[in-house]
């Protein structure tokens, strides 16, 4: 499978997963849109912090 897991930082530069499983992950309207396999969405204000798409992960900084 090639989904990723998407994490946010949190104010201590912790890791938080948002979400499992995304397939899509597209700028829309000044946010990010994260769509998961099973058509789950949210919309977040961050920017990528960085992604690795051999470990399946995806960091994002809120903004």
């Amino acid at each position: 499978m090639c989904e990723a897991s998407a994490y946010i930082l949190d104010k201590d530069g912790k890791e938080e997963l948002v979400m499992e499983g995304v397939d899509i992950l597209e700028p829309e309207g000044g946010k990010l849109r994260l769509v998961s396999i099973f058509g789950e969405q949210k919309f977040l204000s961050a920017k990528i912090k960085s992604m690795s798409l051999v470990n399946h992960k995806i960091v994002l900084e809120e903004e």
